[in-house]
């Protein structure tokens, strides 16, 4: 069994490490892992198509590609621009204000993507270009734009959550619902390190906004800000599921980009529409490989291997949950969110269960850590997209957002060791 684990997950990080496509790493692995139990000739071929199949034959992973639509429609319609301004009219008077409203529109945002690199790729053109305008240096825009992104996938909707619910069999209502005091707590954490930021330097902010001014932002932005209380609230009351609530953020974004503020022509349209059935096939295909590979591990017993091997270290849930942390920081660093969340949640899953982690907990903490993998080397998307977008180095840019590491480790420490910081809401709203 040691090595056949050893193949089966030291193959995959090799593969990884020298640059193979996450979906063929995970399928060359599987197929690897195939060879060594039933030998070359006898590979049954027909259990690799129907994993696979089966993996994406899964009704909740509609929300993906319609959360991802929503997106794309927002941040090419002109709502991303609405609520930039409405989060400047909002903390814009306070010391380094477009530092605070890049994170509060980021909050606002990701009630309504569900994605990181959506909210990095689309809110960030605008902040960037803001804040460097208004004096603020490249290099910290840059920063707090891509740490802030990382908030999307935590608060509702959120589609690393919906992929930990389908892996693991959680409730994706109580999952949803469980990110949102954790992430308002990391806009918070990067909002002090802001102001300390902005006090150092001498950031400037904008003047204390009239009650007009604050009615006509509120007036513009209105619409859209009206999309998390509709997914949300539709999901609370019963009115929709997680999966069909994601149909209507991106029917919501659709007429409010196309038929209310006309932003998106016909050839704009064509493009959103292609460019999520790209990213969704990049995805599909990952979870189907992903499948594949979870099947063959809960097959070999793999996760009762680790299991075994980590209650040698200890039985304490906290002690536990510390280690899997560092675990998934690292994998962070490595791996794609999704692939790592299909893959890695077999394995978490029996773990928890023998210690009596809360599975939605174990979820959010897995989630969150995660998203700090956004933003480290070599992988992080988040980081990449910024670069992009701000033209700067990688090198530039990874310097530039070490210092946002530290709320966002705060705020993992704080919903690590305080399981009620994500599990207070959804047993008070679910009354369980």
């Amino acid at each position: 069994m040691f090595l056949f684990t050893v193949l089966f997950l030291g193959l995959l990080i090799f593969l990884f490490v020298f640059g193979f496509p996450v979906p063929y790493a995970i399928g060359l692995t599987s197929v690897a892992a195939l060879v060594w139990e039933y030998g070359i000739i006898d590979i049954p071929y027909e259990i690799i198509a129907q994993r696979i199949i089966y993996g994406i034959n899964n009704f909740t992973l509609l929300a993906i590609p319609f959360f991802l639509l929503a997106g794309k429609l927002m941040n090419t319609g002109g709502i991303t621009k609405r609520i930039f301004r409405f989060a400047n009219l909002l903390v814009g008077y306070f010391p380094g204000g477009l530092g605070h409203a890049n994170i509060i529109a980021s909050i606002i945002f990701s009630g309504m993507s569900g994605s990181a690199v959506a909210d990095a790729s689309g809110l960030g053109t605008i902040e960037i270009e803001a804040m460097v305008d208004e004096g603020y240096d490249v290099d910290f825009s840059a920063a707090v734009t891509a740490a802030s992104s990382t908030i999307g996938p935590i608060i509702p909707p959120s589609i690393p959550m919906v992929m930990y619910g389908v892996m693991g069999d959680v409730s994706i209502a109580y999952l949803l619902t469980a990110g949102i005091v954790p992430g308002l707590l990391i806009g918070f954490c990067m909002m002090v390190m802001v102001y300390f930021y902005a006090i150092k330097r001498g950031y400037p902010r904008r003047a204390l906004p009239t009650i007009s001014e604050v009615c006509r932002g509120l007036r513009d932005a209105f619409l859209p800000l009206l999309t998390p209380i509709i997914l949300i609230g539709g999901i609370l009351l019963g009115i929709f599921t997680p999966t069909e609530a994601a149909a209507v953020a991106a029917l919501y974004a659709f007429v409010l980009s196309v038929f209310i503020y006309r932003e998106v022509s016909s050839s704009d349209l064509i493009k959103v529409l292609y460019d999520t059935l790209r990213e969704t096939a990049v995805i599909m295909f990952v979870v189907g490989a992903a499948s594949l590979y979870a099947w063959l591990l809960i097959k070999t017993q793999i996760p009762m291997f680790i299991v075994e091997r980590i209650f040698e270290i200890s039985r304490n849930p906290l002690v536990i949950l510390l280690i899997l942390n560092l675990f998934w920081l690292l994998v962070g660093c490595f791996m794609e969110t999704n692939a790592a969340i299909i893959i890695l949640t077999p394995i978490m899953m029996p773990l928890a269960k023998l210690v009596g982690i809360n599975p939605v907990h174990l979820g959010v903490v897995m989630v969150l850590n995660l998203m700090i993998g956004l933003l480290t080397p070599p992988i992080g998307m988040c980081l990449f997209a910024v670069c992009r977008v701000a033209r700067l180095s990688f090198d530039r840019m990874v310097k530039a957002v070490i210092p946002f590491y530290i709320p966002l480790i705060i705020s993992l420490a704080l919903v690590t060791i305080f399981p009620q910081v994500s599990l207070w809401l959804p047993r008070l709203l679910f009354l369980r």
